[in-house]
């Protein structure tokens, strides 16, 4: 295979075509409500990774789990990469009625690109966290939030780090 940019191979580089039964498709006996994503830093050095915060809510009368995903957009970057980038995701038992506060790490590698070697660049990233996809249609309501950074310095290999 001499071709990785991998665009028409898998839905994640199928431009605007959503799957029919995107990763974390599925229903539940309860409602969730996101709030609160913190992203820190906002502003953060090319080999430096990034802490996420977010509170999930159980809102409906059940106890009840959730697979909380987040996923990673880069904004603008040197070659083709997906529409988002699933980078963690864990799932949670919520008592009806309460909430929990989330702390997630999404490592330096994992905005890494691939243009003859892994690289980190610069530039504005775009973070999803949700019971789902963004932009994701479901037949149960789940709530995704999202909050930019941005990455400075100089793009260097990975193995630079």
């Amino acid at each position: 295979m001499e071709n990785y940019t991998m665009e028409g191979q898998t839905y994640r580089y199928y431009g605007q075509e959503a799957p029919l039964y995107p990763f974390g498709y599925g229903l539940s006996y309860t409602t969730f409500r996101y709030r609160d994503l913190v992203l820190s830093p906002s502003v953060l050095p090319v080999c430096a990774n990034l802490s996420v915060s977010v509170v999930l809510e159980n809102t409906g009368l059940r106890d009840s789990e959730e697979v909380v995903q987040l996923y990673l957009r880069w904004e603008q970057s040197s070659v083709p990469m997906p529409r988002w980038q699933l980078v963690a995701f864990r799932r949670v038992a919520v008592l009806a009625g309460r909430e929990t506060k989330l702390f997630f790490q999404v490592l330096a590698e994992q905005r890494a690109v691939w243009a003859q070697d892994w690289r980190l660049e610069p530039g504005t990233f775009t973070l999803f966290a949700g019971g789902q996809q963004p932009g994701q249609k479901t037949r149960a309501p789940s709530e995704v939030l999202s909050s930019r950074f941005s990455v400075t310095g100089t793009a260097r290999p990975l193995r630079g780090c």
